[in-house]
């Protein structure tokens, strides 16, 4: 029982909670980053795009709260390193996006829909799962270190110590850092809050606007997961650490590289260097929630391939997304949600690809 106590297992636990959540509303809610684009490419429909919106805003103006009371130090998360790869976020985002294009969603949508008996799915995320482990360890991630990360500008030469965009602005402005954090998380936060509730019939669709602002209190409450209750000194070496987490710092929801750390734990199950993660805990909450969801309100159904050509073209999308997902340190919640709410350069240069991608491969699909 005392085991259940350790931060390490708060923060596993805490976040397969969160993950499951998670998994349910986005379920319920039909929350897809890539649907929302296809429904305004396609029918200029802006719905789903709106509760994007409105979860990034809540996600933004939370984290940074905690940021700026002291609660949590988000200028440790990967996403705001002072290299900034901007190639490999930028060509990264982009095949992520062209990936969940062309596979019909991105990784958080897989899973969802795993949960509700997709096995095409199951399969798309086995070889998106293979893909980006071969981008993190592999022969794919050879190319990436030798290819596209040395592309990268270091924010050190302009006396940055992150990529953070207030600290970009405060060296700009001469505002003091806490300032100019303010200023941007309510610039960006209110904004697109703003932009997203302007709409009365987006208003009128309180599924929507309550799982929008839902779904971003849970990117802040796994910040705060990992970045206060999960943080602290390690009794055996006695350092200061941010406990089961991949990148050994705080995390927030992210899908791609924790599915291939996930096949990586099942296949090597017996290897006790390995552990279950924060990462692992919220790839299987998020399937799990789905599946509650749709056993509760009898919404689950076995799904498979339509025919040969739909698994030829699932099985490229999977693999661009594994790839791609990797390369810009994250997807459409990894970058697009989690990332932006730090308000790291390279965050806006990532999803900006993403969307990109996925927006072309839209339109070429329309020929």
């Amino acid at each position: 029982m005392s085991e259940l106590n350790t931060p390490a297992a708060l923060v596993v636990w805490g976040g397969f909670v969160l993950a499951f959540l998670f998994g349910a509303i986005a379920n319920k809610t039909n929350f897809c980053t890539m649907g929302a684009i296809s429904d305004i490419v396609n029918m200029e429909h802006w719905g789903r795009m709106r509760m994007w919106l409105l979860t990034i805003a809540i996600a933004v103006l939370g984290a940074n709260l905690l940021y700026y009371v002291g609660w949590i130090d988000l200028s440790k998360s990967v996403y705001q390193r002072p290299i900034l790869p901007w190639l490999s976020l930028l060509l990264g985002g982009f095949l992520f996006g062209v990936g969940m294009t062309i596979a019909a969603g991105c990784t958080n949508k897989n899973l969802v829909r795993l949960g509700g008996g997709s096995l095409r799915s199951l399969v798309v995320l086995v070889f998106l799962s293979i893909s980006a482990y071969m981008t993190l360890k592999g022969l794919f991630g050879h190319w990436r270190v030798s290819y596209l990360d040395p592309i990268a500008i270091d924010m050190a030469r302009w006396n940055l110590s992150s990529q953070g965009v207030p600290q970009i602005v405060s060296k700009l402005t001469g505002l003091s850092e806490k300032s100019a954090l303010l200023t941007c998380s309510l610039v960006v936060g209110l904004g697109l809050m703003g932009f997203a509730l302007k709409d009365r019939r987006f208003r009128a669709n309180l599924t929507q606007v309550a799982g929008g602002a839902i779904l971003g209190l849970l990117i802040v409450a796994a910040w705060y997961l990992t970045g206060h209750i999960g943080h602290g000194e390690n009794p055996d070496t006695l350092e200061t650490v941010y406990f089961a987490t991949n990148t050994r710092t705080l995390e927030s929801m992210s899908f791609v590289a924790p599915t291939a750390y996930s096949l990586e734990l099942l296949m090597l199950w017996s290897d006790k260097t390995l552990r279950v993660t924060f990462g692992i805990a919220t790839v299987a909450g998020v399937v799990l929630g789905s599946f509650a969801y749709a056993v509760s309100t009898r919404q689950f159904r076995w799904e498979g391939f339509a025919s040969l050509e739909d698994l030829r073209t699932q099985l490229v999308g999977a693999v661009l997304m594994g790839f791609g997902g990797v390369t810009a340190i994250g997807c459409t919640i990894g970058q697009g949600l989690s990332g932006i709410s730090t308000l790291a350069l390279g965050s806006f240069i990532a999803l900006a690809g993403i969307i990109s991608g996925a927006v072309v491969t839209m339109k070429w699909q329309q020929r």
